[in-house]
């Protein structure tokens, strides 16, 4: 079996002379427009011994998230590394808002929604030639790779080593359609990476070619901007290409270049700052992990995938960029895709979906807020089994009237507190495939699954929440009433 010889898209000249859309332009205009944002670490620091993950922890146990530059990181092999390290880029939903060209005042119920106008749409990728993408300016092949002159990161205390946490691309060898997901890959030598895939799309795909008998080619984007991965996290069918969602996400057609290993047959990022060309060997497992996982608890070892390094392609000023797993910086890039993707889904068949939300209480991923005008009895329980089959990950949904706010918790757990009796709008789900790497699993694939109507009825009377009139909230001023002094004290 050999890739899927499909039509590819063509050269386009004046895309490629569109202004760059790159990960140095974000961090340029990042640290520009809101430098309080950035945070650069200019003394040396071993991100293989725990020493960049010990930093952000400290920011967190202060409550604050800013993007980390490591100006100084050593390498795998003890020297200093000739990439900068850029971690926590996505710890905020306002800086996720930017990546997407949206204002910081609309990074929580409007971000989810412009990614599920966005996703409906698809933007087709331009291809340029290898001598004009930057990604190809240093090109190491075969013997030359050493992923030991990376400062490749050990993120917690009983990791099985260090890993490059960002995004594997493969291709299915049907279709051609590139998938992108976020997937760990444990260093196991200078040429070589040991890979964890839970039974998602690209281990359909690397489960084609085994079943041939042939290696299976992937692409680990190290570093890109930041639209380019949440893009990745749609939530889009098999089959369905990820270079083109990503598109649509960005706003603009996605710039690929011929690979280093495939050619013309494997087309990468060509804006990215480092890919990692390699093959999944068939047949071949070793022991992978433990790892830090996104529960913030450790995915157990296991017998996994390898891949042997190929090529190694960077700019020639590139930087590495890292997800701190397990954290805020994973769990928002979590969250928001698919927040818009569930949304698209339950609008179809709930016209009435005002919003939907998946906190950081539920890693990103496990608990789902939402919010519906509901006309009729039984739509909230129609809503959640929707978002149960759009995403695996979520494991308890909770839907609430439109007067609740779901990015509020405080809301959503008072109209559980007012308006749920448990046993007659709690619903547990039996035997439903789950994330492999839920801890509190007895299954290696199967769970329960809850949902919680906290939704009023529509057929009987139910109690009116209180409120103070809003024409005299709208037209009460604070600073002539309070003064500005008193304000500034409390943070207004």
């Amino acid at each position: 079996m050999a890739l899927a010889r499909v039509e590819k898209p063509r050269p386009d000249t004046a895309s490629a002379a569109a202004p760059e859309f790159s990960f140095r332009r974000y961090l340029e205009d990042l640290e520009r427009d809101s430098p309080a944002d950035v945070i650069h670490v200019k003394q040396a620091i071993n991100p293989s011994a725990f020493e960049a993950t010990a930093v952000l922890q400290r920011l967190e146990e202060c409550n604050r998230y800013p993007l980390v530059m490591f100006d100084r990181p050593l390498a795998l092999n003890g020297k200093p590394s000739a990439f900068p390290l850029v971690s926590n880029v996505y710890a905020t939903r306002e800086r996720c808002a930017r990546a997407l060209g949206l204002r910081p005042e609309q990074a929580y119920q409007a971000l989810g929604m412009e990614y599920a106008r966005r996703e409906e749409r698809r933007i087709a990728p331009v291809v340029i030639d290898q001598s004009a993408a930057q990604v190809r300016n240093v090109v190491r092949r075969g013997e030359q790779v050493d992923l030991r002159e990376l400062p490749i990161v050990r993120h917690h205390r009983m990791d099985g080593g260090p890993y490059v946490d960002m995004t594997p691309v493969m291709r299915d060898p049907d279709s051609g359609a590139y998938n992108i997901a976020f997937l760990r890959n444990q260093y196991k030598g200078p040429r070589k990476l040991g890979i964890h895939m839970s039974p998602r799309h690209n281990w359909q795909i690397a489960r084609k070619y085994e079943e041939a008998g042939r290696p299976t080619p992937v692409a680990i984007v190290v570093g890109h901007h930041p639209a380019f991965y949440i893009g990745a996290l749609n939530v889009s069918a098999f089959g369905e290409d990820d270079y083109e969602v990503v598109g649509s996400i960005a706003g603009q057609p996605l710039r690929l270049t011929p690979s280093e290993t495939w050619g013309a047959d494997f087309l990468v990022p060509a804006d990215a700052e480092m890919i990692i060309e390699g093959e999944i060997a068939p047949g071949v497992r070793e022991a992978e992990g433990p790892f830090g996982e996104f529960p913030g608890t450790y995915g157990p070892q296991r017998v996994r995938w390898v891949i042997n390094v190929t090529a190694v392609t960077h700019r020639r000023d590139a930087m590495y960029q890292d997800i701190f797993v397990g954290h805020r910086d994973n769990w928002v890039l979590g969250a928001f895709p698919k927040e818009g993707s569930i949304f698209n889904r339950i609008k179809g068949v709930v016209p009435t979906v005002k919003a939907v939300h998946l906190p950081t209480s539920g890693v990103g991923r496990f608990h789902c807020y939402i919010s519906i005008d509901k006309k009729v009895d039984g739509e909230s329980k129609q809503a959640a089994l929707i978002a149960l089959g759009a995403c695996d990950f979520v494991k308890h949904v909770i839907v609430v009237d439109s007067d609740v706010d779901v990015f509020r918790e405080e809301e959503v757990l008072w109209a559980i507190a007012t308006r749920v009796q448990a046993d007659q709008d709690v619903d547990i789900i039996r035997n439903v495939k789950g994330a492999t790497l839920d801890p509190s699993q007895t299954d290696d694939i199967l769970t329960a699954k809850m949902i919680i109507d906290a939704t009023r009825p529509v057929r009987r009377p139910f109690e009116v929440r209180i409120d103070v009139p809003r024409d005299v909230v709208a037209r009460t001023d604070l600073e002539k009433l309070i003064g500005r002094e008193q304000l500034a004290r409390i943070g207004l």
